[in-house]
């Protein structure tokens, strides 16, 4: 890696620390719960945010860097929006109280950004050494746009995972939360995991589901690994305004899963032939943006003949 790789690498780590910074201090200290119009100008802050370093990668990298950049950011972020549903069904689950939300969400969102950076790094240099692991990304990706498609709506089933279960066979587990502290003291004086710790065991979980699911669809588009993670790193984001923006609109978003069910696939698809034939990248942006305008457009349809909204299987209750 020569000086400039270096300069970049450092000088977009310190702007993901200031961003990071910004959202503590001037999202997560708030008391009260974001209302939409406040979570939708935020949103807005982020994706303008992301786009204007999308100039940078242009200016540096040359337009064919920069159109994968995008592609990957645009592929990225839609798939966060479905992350963004699980927490949803996460938080209803354990009954997470709206005002410590925002904290849950800044560790998960810190985990996913730690998560990836690993990921990313271990699947270039197996590309590197293995080639053919294209083949296996490809395949991840097709099935895990076949488990969409067959899941339909949004499941998931905390109680199931297999951390919570090891958790609490090792310690006892309130059934109150304690603000945001993980572990609490019972009456007897014995150490106890609070419903907090649990929420964000699942939550862990789900970003190394998630990330499994997420490296290859971007590895598909670019194998450049500051690419790679600088377009996953906005979309990650600013996840937590968005949250509280979707809370508001999601019933908005009925085709979102069909939308990430064809752009799976087909990116999981275009990964296994390039071994044979190499797309370029603006007709992946373009069938991208072409898929999710689609959905807008029949959601809209759906919702003005009374159609019904993505509907979660959430019944709240506590740990």
């Amino acid at each position: 890696m020569d000086l400039h790789q270096v300069a970049l690498w450092a000088g977009f780590s310190a702007l993901v620390v200031f961003l990071l910074f910004v959202d503590l201090k001037l999202i997560s200290n708030r008391s009260e719960v974001m209302t939409v119009k406040s979570a939708l100008l935020w949103s807005a802050m982020w994706i303008t945010t992301a786009l204007l370093f999308n100039i940078v990668v242009f200016i540096d990298r040359g337009h064919d860097a920069g159109i994968e950049y995008l592609t990957g950011y645009v592929i990225e972020k839609s798939l966060s929006v479905d992350n963004l549903f699980v927490f949803l069904v996460i938080f209803g689950f354990f009954a997470v109280p709206q005002t410590i939300q925002p904290k849950a969400l800044t560790w998960g969102i810190m985990g996913a950004l730690v998560m990836r950076l690993i990921f990313i790094l271990v699947g270039a240099a197996l590309l590197d050494t293995f080639h053919w692991i294209v083949f296996i990304f490809g395949g991840i990706l097709i099935l895990t746009a076949i488990r969409l498609a067959r899941e339909g709506e949004t499941e998931v089933h905390p109680d199931r995972n297999i951390m919570v279960r090891a958790l609490r066979t090792v310690m006892p587990v309130t059934s109150e939360f304690k603000g945001t502290d993980f572990f609490t003291r019972l009456e007897d004086g014995r150490r106890a995991a609070t419903p907090f710790l649990l929420t964000m065991v699942v939550i862990a979980s789900t970003d190394l589901v998630f990330a499994l699911d997420s490296i290859p669809a971007i590895f598909a588009i670019t194998e450049d690994p500051f690419i790679v993670y600088t377009s996953n790193a906005f979309a990650i984001l600013g996840l937590r305004a968005l949250f509280f923006a979707l809370v508001g609109i999601m019933q908005y978003f009925i085709y979102l899963r069909q939308a990430l069910v064809a752009i799976l696939f087909f990116v999981g698809c275009k990964m296994i032939a390039s071994e044979w034939y190499h797309m370029p990248v603006a007709v992946s942006l373009g069938y991208v943006f072409g898929v999710l305008a689609i959905a807008i457009i029949a959601s809209t349809i759906a919702k003005q003949r009374g159609g019904g909204g993505h509907e979660l299987p959430v019944t709240p209750r506590h740990s």
